[in-house]
């Protein structure tokens, strides 16, 4: 059981490590997945978009408010202008999954949303328990 869980944990890590995001199609949260891009750029991605169209080439995205070329190169791996961004679910999902080391297969398919919720959760210590009420003397 050990060996099919590390080596879905495994699978699940090589896929995110594969997945290029779709900068045309992603939600903000898959933004998010990416090194360097917060709530606030992944934001200012998705505004640009709806305004000024898809992007053309990664290049394209120098003209987005608080994205320079250093940030473009460093993300250049994990970027797409064409293609699906599901993958980039399944990064979010491995990163859950990681978090709370609880690698199966129903991580695999939490949606992103589901996924960071889980994490954050797991990070979040757990409430001390209320002390017993004391004992009424007869």
């Amino acid at each position: 059981m050990k060996k099919w869980i590390i080596g879905l944990f495994a699978m699940l890590m090589s896929v995110a490590a594969l997945a290029a995001v779709n900068v045309n199609t992603a939600t903000q949260q898959e933004l998010e997945t990416l090194k360097g891009i917060g709530p606030v750029k992944a934001k200012a991605i998705i505004d640009y978009r709806s305004k000024n169209g898809p992007f053309k080439s990664q290049a394209d995205l120098v003209n987005v408010p608080g994205i320079g070329e250093k940030t473009v190169e460093k993300l250049k791996a994990d970027l797409a202008v064409s293609g699906s961004t599901s993958t980039a679910a399944a990064k979010v999902a491995a990163k859950g999954a990681a978090a709370t080391g609880a690698a199966t297969a129903p991580a695999a398919q939490q949606t992103a949303k589901q996924a960071k919720a889980a994490a954050k959760a797991a990070a979040t210590p757990a409430a001390p328990a209320a002390p017993a009420p004391a004992a009424k003397k007869p």
